[in-house]
């Protein structure tokens, strides 16, 4: 586990190319020999953690000394337990029913003929990443399990870490005899690559960029490939007249506190101006006690000039620390229509004990997921239902959680007996 990987590394072209025609034959591969391999990836992760562990250490160091900001520290680093759990999740998704060739009915039918639609690898899938070195493991997991190739650009601050975790990930397929090249790992430090390799849309079906919105943006505006938006943070409350204090205060603290990252933390809170401002108070005291920031906008500054005013862009901004704006808005049509204008679109929420404002926030919400009286907290590894890369916002592909359905498509089958 100590040779360097990147050395003999291909360049983005050739890495499509081969993952491109492995993919071919993995999506024909059984489904308990991928189920071995997602076994095996887990397990080597398991036999070198200590030299994952001590890579990442190294990661840290040149990190701070390159003075890296403090969020992209939080995402770089790896405890025991954190890496337990990603280990923990790839038996889990071992566990699952292999997706591939599942059969589900169509509404298209032809007659005297048998149709249906059956489910399908995409063929190649590229992840580029910032820290989380641990994503690079999990989305190995989620394709092979779904019989995709995959292709790992993971950022350079990260780059020790990267390389021992690859190194598992390809001892676990080449122990399970999987077709070679199907996971194609690129350096960490040639930012070129990444240009290169979001244009080859004649091998690569689909790309999911993952960090900092920056990235995201770029990754989207350089592609000829589809592209799989994820997005963290800058999700939006609202809060009615008649909603709980105590609900308002839990969800905030509570969607702050995901695994391994606060991907819908609640950023915003948008308030009726109906409100009793004593219970502001008592909201922002607590806050405070737990280190949160409040902002405000200028109605509550005005009126509680020791607030720090949001500035117009920091409305459609993810914070990615916690801070917490409030805004004062006067009807729950006002707070929609801010909400649909300015949240990143994968989780917005409303407190209150109205079923018409319930009903109304749940149908209007331009969001994946709207909550109603219940805390957003996004867990990667839940102890119920699907296991999950990220959040996707946009409406043209997969919305909502990145699941090993995200991963799929369909095809359409129509078996006949010689009609015309």
């Amino acid at each position: 586990m100590t040779a360097d990987l990147f050395k003999d590394s291909p360049d983005p072209i050739t890495a499509a190319q081969q993952a491109y025609k492995a993919s071919i034959a993995l999506g024909m591969s059984k489904g308990v020999k991928r189920t071995q391999a997602v076994q095996a990836i887990a397990e080597a992760l398991k036999q070198y953690q200590d030299e994952i562990l001590e890579a990442n250490t190294l990661d840290l160091e040149a990190s701070r000394e390159m003075a890296v900001p403090d969020l992209i520290l939080d995402w770089l680093k790896l405890t025991p337990e954190r890496l337990q759990a990603t280990i923990k999740l790839l038996y889990r998704l071992s566990e699952l029913p292999d997706p591939i060739g599942r059969i589900m009915s169509t509404n298209h039918q032809i007659d005297h003929c048998q149709t249906y639609s059956q489910m399908m690898p995409l063929g190649v899938i590229a992840l580029i990443y910032e820290s989380f070195p641990e994503l690079a493991a999990i989305a190995a997991g989620m394709c092979i399990k779904t019989g995709n190739s995959l292709i790992l650009k993971g950022g350079s601050e990260a780059s020790h870490s990267n390389q021992l975790i690859a190194q598992a990930i390809l001892a676990g397929v080449e122990e399970a005899e999987l077709p070679e090249g199907c996971i194609q790992v690129l350096p960490s430090d040639q930012g070129t690559s990444v240009r290169d390799l979001v244009v080859q849309d004649s091998y690569i079906n689909l790309i999911i960029p993952y960090g900092r919105a920056s990235l995201v943006q770029q990754i989207t505006r350089q592609s000829t490939a589809p592209v799989l938006r994820s997005a963290i943070g800058n999700c939006y409350l609202y809060w009615s007249p008649s909603g709980s204090l105590d609900l308002v205060r839990y969800v905030i603290f509570d969607s702050h506190y995901g695994e391994p990252d606060p991907v819908n933390a609640i950023e915003k809170v948008l308030i009726h101006r109906d409100h009793n401002f004593s219970s502001l108070g008592m909201l922002w005291n607590s806050l405070r006690e737990k280190g949160f920031e409040i902002r405000g906008d200028a109605d509550l500054v005005a009126e509680f000039p020791e607030l720090k005013l949001a500035e117009a862009a920091e409305w459609s901004q993810a914070y990615l620390s916690r801070i917490v704006a409030f805004k004062v808005v006067d009807s729950p049509e006002a707070a929609i229509s801010w909400i649909n204008l300015h949240s990143s679109g994968h989780a917005d929420c409303v407190v209150t004990e109205s079923y018409q404002e319930s009903r109304q926030f749940a149908l209007t919400i331009n969001s994946a997921s709207t909550y109603i009286n219940a805390s957003p907290r996004f867990l990667r590894n839940s102890k119920r239902g699907e296991i999950f890369l990220g959040m996707s916002s946009q409406k043209g592909l997969r919305r909502g959680p990145i699941s090993i359905q995200s991963l799929t498509t369909l095809k359409h089958i129509v078996q006949g007996t010689g009609q015309l």
